[in-house]
């Protein structure tokens, strides 16, 4: 008799303990749990832009004026967006020279407008409901438990993660730098003026160098992949000159890029610094209210995955 209750007891207690582990994996990989909502901190929204055929209207403080919109380019009074698709690798890569006149034009939005853990929703849908011009995704905060996020000169996370890769960090003035979480706490890096924390990485290209070798990955056994990258060409005077890059990948048409090979493209476009952000089946672009490239995880199925956050140009 003993022995059933003590089997019975072992039973009842891997059980419990399987149910434990099982909630555990779902509320970190798969359970949406909303923590705060972008209108509870007090962040001022986009003011919505309206759009008709050829123009774009501001409503905001800073106009828009009316814009002149191609298949490929964007120019209003205060934005100038080109896109160029070249081929490289045996890939095709989209390449957006942005220029802005007013820093606050390049901005992040949570998926959802909620910050919290597996909140998610498509680069297209998130840029679409704050009217973003241009958009790609961003580092995907929300795949992680540790790493500082700061948003929009919010901080949702001050928990250091434990990597040998920097942050990148963009300032109020519109500037980029990259910085590390183990010489600095998020809370000083938002006293500095840092209005957005980026925590992916590595850094491709630092001081018009690059800075990743041949060999360097993150953490993946494929070489190539879908890839996405933000980088910042200083000009003497000071004009705020980004550089974005997206590779398609993990497909017949496009075997992907190598963080080396990224790098690459990021330093002949003239980037002084660039970053690695979310790739894979996350690397998106979206651009007049389409998605321009093809986002795939396995090349079987061209389909957007959704995502914790995007970068965009808007009002």
């Amino acid at each position: 008799m003993k022995q059933i209750k003590k089997h019975a007891y072992t039973i009842l207690f891997s059980s419990v303990l399987l149910t434990a582990n099982a909630y555990s994996l779902l509320k970190t990989f798969v359970l949406p749990t909303a923590v705060v909502s972008v209108a509870e901190t007090g962040q001022v929204q986009a003011t919505p832009i309206s759009s008709s055929t050829g123009t774009t209207t501001g409503s905001s403080a800073m106009a828009a004026g009316t814009a002149t919109v191609t298949d490929s380019s964007y120019t209003d009074d205060n934005i100038a967006i080109a896109i160029e698709t070249i081929r490289q690798s045996d890939t095709t890569i989209y390449v957006a020279d942005v220029r802005i006149s007013d820093p606050s034009l390049l901005r992040t939005a949570l998926a959802q407008d909620t910050y919290g853990t597996n909140i998610t929703a498509t680069t297209s849908s998130t840029a679409a409901a704050n009217k973003g011009i241009f958009a790609i995704n961003g580092d995907y905060y929300g795949a992680n438990q540790t790493g500082y996020v700061i948003k929009n000169g919010v901080l949702y996370r001050d928990v250091a993660r434990s990597s040998d890769y920097e942050d990148l960090v963009q300032y109020a003035d519109g500037t980029l730098d990259v910085i590390s979480e183990s010489d600095t706490t998020a809370q000083a890096l938002l006293d500095s003026g840092v209005v957005n924390t980026f925590t992916f990485g590595p850094t491709l290209v630092k001081d018009g160098d690059i800075a990743v070798s041949t060999t360097d990955e993150v953490g993946r056994a494929m070489a190539d992949n879908p890839r996405t990258a933000i980088g910042i060409i200083e000009e003497e005077d000071g004009s705020l000159h980004y550089l974005i890059v997206v590779s398609d990948g993990r497909s017949d048409e496009s075997s992907g890029l190598t963080l080396y090979e990224l790098a690459e493209v990021m330093q002949s476009y003239g980037a002084d610094l660039a970053y690695n952000l979310d790739g894979g089946g996350s690397s998106t672009t979206y651009f007049n209210g389409q998605v321009v490239n093809k986002p795939t995880t396995n090349g079987n199925t061209i389909k957007e995955r959704e995502v914790s956050d995007i970068v965009y140009i808007g009002y």
